[in-house]
């Protein structure tokens, strides 16, 4: 399979085998203008296997969303079809409207244009939990 090379745009590589989609969704790059590859499953001597997404175009990504779905997530800026930039995401301390709180006593639940912010509260089990009422959030699957 072949996959081509992009000039310009972002490669978001060493997504953990079978995440690639759930980040697809989240980031909403059906919606994009541009080629988007989404290389799933994709041989790795340091992890085994892998996805990989190839966006071909300069684009604005929340990285937050790609922290929390999977720590160890790299996304290479492509300029002139060289890499220019190598960024490692790690796990964010805030999310903001990436994960929705399940709790109907919730003041989000009545205050709709409230944002859905969460905080960080253990890091080593990657516990979030609710700002308004510290309602634990649902877990990305490990």
């Amino acid at each position: 399979m072949n996959i081509d090379s992009i000039k310009n745009g972002i490669v978001i590589d060493h997504i953990t085998a079978g995440r690639g989609m759930e980040l697809y969704r989240l980031l909403s790059l059906d919606g994009l203008d541009c080629t988007v590859a989404l290389i799933k499953n994709v041989g790795s001597r340091k992890m085994g296997k892998k996805d990989i997404i190839k966006i071909d175009a300069a684009i604005d990504l929340n990285t937050d969303i790609l922290g929390y779905v999977d720590q160890n997530v790299t996304v290479n800026v492509i300029r002139n079809g060289e890499i220019v930039e190598k960024k490692r995401i790690a796990l964010p301390e805030r999310l903001t409207n990436v994960i929705y709180c399940k709790n109907p006593r919730c003041i989000t639940s009545t205050e709709q244009e409230l944002p859905h912010i969460f905080r960080l509260k253990d890091p080593s089990a990657r516990v979030y939990r609710c700002l308004y009422c510290e309602t634990k959030a649902e877990q990305v699957a490990d």
